[in-house]
């Protein structure tokens, strides 16, 4: 509940039941927590690697040498820079040098568009009195992004892999999430289009919703703020 309304609802109630009223305000939700890629803002390799290859056969090749998930894991994790890990690639892909060279030119370039729908309802829930998170898997090229898209410009504050060299669902990186902006996680809601790190949120007390589009979590969003306020 956003901090406004707690306070109005708090002078309306006599002391009994005030304290009691204190006591269930402690685990309110208050802060909303959310991924970037696939929650915030989309991405698209196929459409990425299309704009620049004509050939199919060496698309799908490729694809698979950069975007899978050791390579990803590598790129979020940022104990080395982007460029020294797409220099690797060339390395060891001699034959594909081209194409991996066009992914580490024009990387932010997979980023295609906001997610239809988040950024009216940050909007929504930003004035409602919400403080507004990120956690994010991804290297330090999402600074590129974040400056390509209004709706980072929502968020009161954001933890980035790359910069933490440590990655989701691994916890210590929700931790460096409550830590720095002093958040409680029974007062937050995570959202992440992956199973794996909601699960590791709640392991920690932070509840969460497995991201699937706007209309989707705002409806399981006000369900569960209905239920945990209650």
């Amino acid at each position: 509940m956003p901090k406004t309304l707690a306070l109005e609802r708090l002078f309306r109630l006599n002391n009994g039941n005030k304290l009691r009223y204190l006591a269930k305000l402690k685990s309110m939700v208050k802060n909303l927590v959310f991924d970037f890629g696939k929650v915030l803002v989309d991405y698209n390799y196929d459409t990425f690697f299309g704009r620049y290859v004509s050939d199919e056969a060496r698309c799908k090749v490729v694809i698979a040498i950069l975007c899978n998930d050791d390579m990803q894991h590598q790129i979020d994790r940022g104990e080395r820079t982007f460029e020294a890990i797409m220099d690797d690639a060339i390395s060891n892909n001699k034959e594909f040098e081209p194409e991996i060279r066009i992914f580490k030119d024009h990387y932010p370039e997979i980023v295609t568009n906001e997610v239809s729908g988040m950024q009216n309802l940050l909007v929504s829930l930003k004035a409602e009195g919400f403080k507004l998170y990120g956690l994010s898997n991804w290297c330090s090229k999402i600074y590129v992004t974040m400056t390509q898209f209004k709706i980072f410009s929502l968020l009161d504050g954001y933890i980035i892999s790359s910069d933490e060299k440590v990655i989701k669902p691994e916890v210590e990186i929700y931790h460096r999430l409550f830590k720095k902006y002093n958040l409680k996680p029974c007062e937050c809601i995570f959202a992440d289009d992956r199973a794996e790190n909601i699960e590791a949120g709640r392991s920690l007390g932070m509840n969460g919703i497995v991201f699937t589009d706007a209309q989707q979590f705002e409806r399981e969003l006000r369900q569960m703020i209905k239920q945990q306020n209650q």
